[in-house]
């Protein structure tokens, strides 16, 4: 043991010899401060490594030391950045299912609008068609009266009969009635007398079995005439009771 304490302190010694000596060298200062340092942590390490297991033992012993250290350090390193990067997978994984789960949803919200869509571009062109068909139903569909009368003639009646037995085949239909007189007269004797020609034919379509709030009605006198010109022809067009057809949903435009 005290041989490997000597041995170890006349290397320690020549080393520091060596580091003096290197001291007093000026051409090339900074390098051999270097130098200097080296010699020093290694002469302090060879020191420890010969009180253990002599010259070679200190030798053996620094590098080994150097090299667990170092694996150490690293495995330590990589274990971190191992968790990091199986936290930063699993993050995407759920990102990933995020995105498609949200991509489903769109592509099913983009289908059912598409859906909603067509069915309601198809039932706008059904309501106008049906309503173009009433139209074309209700065309001449007026009652006319003789000069001063609110009498149904026999041969309205008959027209009356057929509409009563159109509403009873399509329950969901509404009529729009509107009463006129023609201009001759005042105003409150024509206003009076479309009133009562609109009464007469609700009441005529409610005896055959037609609900009386299926049926609305206005009254407009002598306000309204088909025609700018005032003779014979046109005053018998004016004396008349307008009926039209409403599919569900037109009573309020008509109105």
């Amino acid at each position: 043991m005290k041989k490997q304490l000597i041995a170890a302190t006349i290397i320690s010694t020549m080393m520091i010899s060596n580091v003096s000596w290197a001291n007093d060298n000026d051409n090339d200062m900074s390098e051999e401060r270097e130098h200097t340092e080296e010699l020093v942590g290694l002469s302090s390490g060879i020191l420890l490594g010969a009180v253990i297991g002599g010259p070679v033992g200190a030798i053996i012993g620094a590098f080994t030391g150097t090299f667990i250290g170092k694996s150490v350090g690293d495995e330590a390193e990589l274990s971190v950045q191992k968790q990091q990067l199986v936290q930063q997978e699993q993050k995407l994984t759920q990102t990933n299912e995020q995105l498609m789960a949200l991509s489903t949803k769109q592509q099913s919200l983009e289908q059912v609008s598409e859906k909603y869509y067509q069915l309601q571009s198809n039932l706008a062109e059904q309501k106008a068609n049906q309503q173009q068909t009433l139209n074309e139903l209700t065309i001449g569909m007026n009652v006319q009266f003789k000069t001063g009368s609110s009498h149904i003639e026999p041969l309205f009646e008959q027209q009356l009969d057929n509409v009563a037995y159109m509403m009873s085949l399509s329950p969901e239909l509404t009529i729009d009635l509107t009463g006129y007189a023609d201009r001759r007269g005042d105003n409150d004797f024509n206003q009076a007398l479309s009133e009562q020609r609109l009464a007469e034919v609700t009441q005529y379509l409610v005896t055959q079995g037609i609900a009386r709030e299926r049926l609305h009605g206005q009254a407009y006198g002598s306000t309204l005439p088909m025609h700018q010109e005032q003779n014979f022809e046109n005053d018998f067009f004016d004396r008349r009771v307008t009926l039209k057809l409403l599919a569900p949903g037109a009573e309020l435009a008509a109105n």
